[in-house]
C-alpha cells in the first residue's frame, strides 16, 4: 500500500512538473490560480507520501519551474538561489541557531537527570491523564510572549512527562499548537502582538486616524473568535475527556498499548541522539533541568527589554510598548539559548552530574535531533518566498474582492485569511499582505468618518478576522513554521500531528465562522458570539466525541 502511495504521488509531481515546464519565463508573474500551484502540490504530496521533505522541496521545484520557464533552469534555481535565500535570511538564520540550540539545552538537561526530576516532581501533583494534559495547557498560556518560545519550551520539557502518563504525541503536539500562536496572538505584549498593531501604521497614516495602533489592538481582541476559542477547545476537550476522529484512535493506542507513536510514525526528533546521553542515567534534583529552562525564559524577557531599550536611543519618555515595539526577538532568543547553554553545562559539571566532555556530547546530542526539522523549516521558508513571487497571496485576495460587503466583510476576511496562511504555511507573512489591503478597504466600505469606523465592531473583527484566520490557515497547514516546530518540539510525526489535529482545528474554526465573525457582521455582541461559541463546542464534543476507556484518566 505504501508503494502504491509512493507511486500515485510520483506520478502527480510528474505530471505537475511537465505541465509546469510549459511556462513561459516572464519578468513578472501575473496572479492567476498557478499561483496556487506549488502549496497545492506540495500539500497533496505530503499527504499522500507522509515524507515532508521532499513534498516541499517538489512544490518549491515546481513553483520556480514555473517562473524559470523550464524545470532544470528551475530546479538549479531552487537550489541556488531560493534555498540559500531562505537560510541567508537574518531571521532564519537566528530561528535556525536559536532552535539548535535548544535541542542542545534539552539534550543536557536529559543527560543530567533534570528532566526527570521535573518529571517525578511534577508527577505529584499530575498523576493522570487528564491532570498531565491541563498542566501542558497551561503552561503553554503562561508563556505567552513569543510563540516560537512557547512551542519549544513547552514541547521538549513535557514530552517526557506526557509520555510517562501514556499521552499520545499527537495529543501533546496538538496542545503544544493550539496554546502557543493563538495566545501569542491576543496578548497584551507579545512578539506577535507589536507586529500586528504595526501592521495598522500606514492606514492609520493614511487616513490620518489620531488613535493609537496600540488601543486598537487591544480593543480586537474580544473578536480574535478563533483564537479565544481555539484555547477553550483545547481545557473543554481535556476536561470532558472526549475524543473524535484520528485524534480518538491514537489516544486509544497510546493508553492501551504504551506506543505514543504509531508504528509508522517518522518523529521529528531522532530519538537516539537524545537518549543516548541519558540512557540509565537516574533522575537528579530537579533544579538540574529547572534553573536552565527558568533562566533562558527569564534571559529572553531580559534580551527583549535590553534589544527594545537600546533601539530607543535617548528617549526618556517611552513606555512597554515603545520597547516591545523595538525589541529584537531574533537576537533575544539567541542570546538566552546560547548563555544558557553554558550555564546548563557549568552547572552539570560544577555538580559533579557529568564530565566536560560528557556535556558537550550530550548538547551536540540534542543540538542533532534537530536537524530533520530545520531541513523542513528552510524548506517552508523557501516555499513562502515562492508563493511571494508567484503572487499566491495576491491571487487569493482578488478572489475574495467580488464579494466583500460591511456585512460579510469579517467572514470572507476570515476565510481568505486562512487561505493564504494554508498555501504558504506562514500567517505572519498573511497578516504582513492582508492588513494593509483590507483595513483601507473596510474604512472603504463603511462609508463613514475614518475615526468612527475603526471604533466599530466590524473594523475590529475584521482586522482580528485577519489575525485569527492567519492562524487557523497555520493550524492546518502542513507547510506551516509552527505547526512543523509543534511536531518537532513534541517528538511527534509531522503528517501525524497535521492529520489529528485538522478536525478539531476544523471544527473550531467553523464555529469561529458562523457564531463568531458572520453574527458580528450583522450587528450581534461579541459576549453573545463567544457564549454561543464555548456552547457549541460543548455539543460538538458531546455529539462528536468518544469517551475513552476510563482508564485513560
Amino acid at each position: 500500500m505504501n508503494h502504491k502511495k509512493l507511486y500515485i504521488g510520483a506520478l502527480f509531481f510528474i505530471c505537475t512538473l511537465a505541465f509546469a515546464a510549459q511556462a513561459q519565463e516572464a519578468p513578472g508573474f501575473e496572479p492567476s490560480w498557478l499561483s496556487l500551484l506549488p502549496p497545492v502540490v506540495a500539500i497533496i504530496l505530503a499527504l499522500i507520501t507522509k515524507q515532508t521533505l521532499i513534498s516541499l522541496f517538489a512544490g518549491i521545484w515546481i513553483g520556480v519551474s514555473l517562473l524559470a520557464g523550464n524545470p532544470i533552469t528551475g530546479l538549479t534555481t531552487a537550489l541556488d538561489t531560493y534555498i540559500v535565500g531562505a537560510v541567508a535570511d537574518k531571521g532564519h538564520a537566528s530561528i535556525l541557531l536559536f532552535s539548535m540550540a535548544f535541542g542542545g539545552i534539552i539534550g543536557l538537561v536529559s543527560a543530567n537527570g533534570g528532566m526527570k526530576g521535573i518529571i517525578e516532581a511534577t508527577s505529584r501533583y499530575a498523576k493522570s491523564g487528564r491532570s498531565g494534559q491541563l498542566t501542558t495547557a497551561f503552561m503553554g498560556i503562561l508563556i505567552f510572549f513569543d510563540d516560537y518560545a512557547n512551542t519549544l519550551l513547552v514541547g521538549n520539557m513535557m514530552r517526557p512527562f506526557t509520555d510517562k502518563l501514556r499521552i499520545s504525541r499527537e495529543k501533546l503536539s496538538y496542545i503544544v499548537d493550539s496554546t502557543a500562536a493563538p495566545i501569542a496572538s491576543i496578548a497584551v505584549i507579545s512578539t506577535w502582538s507589536v507586529f500586528q498593531m504595526s501592521l495598522l501604521d500606514g492606514p492609520y497614516q493614511y487616513f490620518n486616524i489620531q488613535e493609537n495602533t496600540y488601543i486598537t489592538f487591544l480593543r480586537s481582541i474580544p473578536y480574535s473568535f478563533y483564537c479565544i476559542l481555539t484555547i477553550f477547545f483545547v481545557l473543554l476537550n481535556i476536561w470532558m475527556r472526549r475524543e473524535y476522529g484520528p485524534m480518538h484512535a491514537a489516544q486509544l493506542r497510546s493508553r492501551e498499548t504504551g506506543a505514543v507513536l504509531s508504528d509508522t510514525a517518522n518523529p521529528m526528533l531522532d530519538p537516539n541522539l537524545m537518549d543516548e546521553a541519558n540512557i540509565n542515567r537516574p533522575a537528579t534534583h530537579w533544579t538540574n533541568g529547572g534553573i536552565p529552562i527558568i533562566t533562558v525564559i527569564f534571559l529572553t524577557f531580559l534580551g527583549l527589554f535590553i534589544t527594545g531599550r537600546n533601539s530607543l536611543g535617548d528617549v526618556s519618555d517611552y513606555t512597554i510598548r515603545d520597547i516591545v515595539s523595538g525589541s529584537d526577538s531574533y537576537a533575544a532568543l539567541m542570546w538566552a539559548a546560547y548563555i544558557t547553554s553554558g550555564i546548563g553545562i557549568l552547572l552539570s559539571v560544577g555538580r559533579k552530574i557529568l564530565s566536560l566532555q560528557e556535556a558537550l556530547d550530550a548538547w551536540l546530542n540534542g543540538l542533532r535531533s534537530l536537524v530533520l526539522a530545520c531541513c523542513i523549516l528552510v524548506l517552508g521558508w523557501t516555499m513562502g518566498k515562492v508563493c511571494e513571487v508567484l503572487n499566491t497571496a495576491d491571487y487569493l485576495v482578488s478572489l475574495s474582492a467580488g464579494i466583500l460587503s460591511p456585512e460579510l466583510l469579517p467572514a470572507v476576511t476570515f476565510l481568505t485569511a486562512a487561505a493564504i496562511s494554508f498555501s504558504t504555511g506562514s500567517s505572519w507573512a498573511t497578516m504582513a499582505i492582508m492588513v494593509p489591503i483590507v483595513a483601507p478597504m473596510s474604512i472603504e466600505l463603511m462609508e463613514m468618518e475614518a475615526n468612527v469606523v475603526i471604533q466599530s465592531p466590524v473594523f475590529l473583527s475584521t482586522f482580528s478576522s485577519i489575525l485569527s484566520g492567519a492562524v487557523f490557515g497555520d493550524h492546518c497547514s502542513p507547510i506551516s513554521d509552527t505547526t512543523i516546530l509543534s511536531s518537532t518540539a513534541s517528538g511527534a510525526d509531522h503528517i501525524d500531528h497535521v492529520r489529528t489535529q485538522l478536525p478539531y482545528a476544523m471544527t473550531t474554526g467553523g464555529i469561529a465562522l458562523f457564531f463568531g465573525y458572520l453574527m458580528i457582521g450583522y450587528g450581534y455582541s461579541y459576549w453573545i458570539s463567544i457564549g454561543l461559541g464555548i456552547g457549541s463546542i460543548i455539543l460538538a464534543l458531546t455529539l462528536l466525541g468518544k469517551p475513552l476507556p476510563r482508564t485513560q484518566y
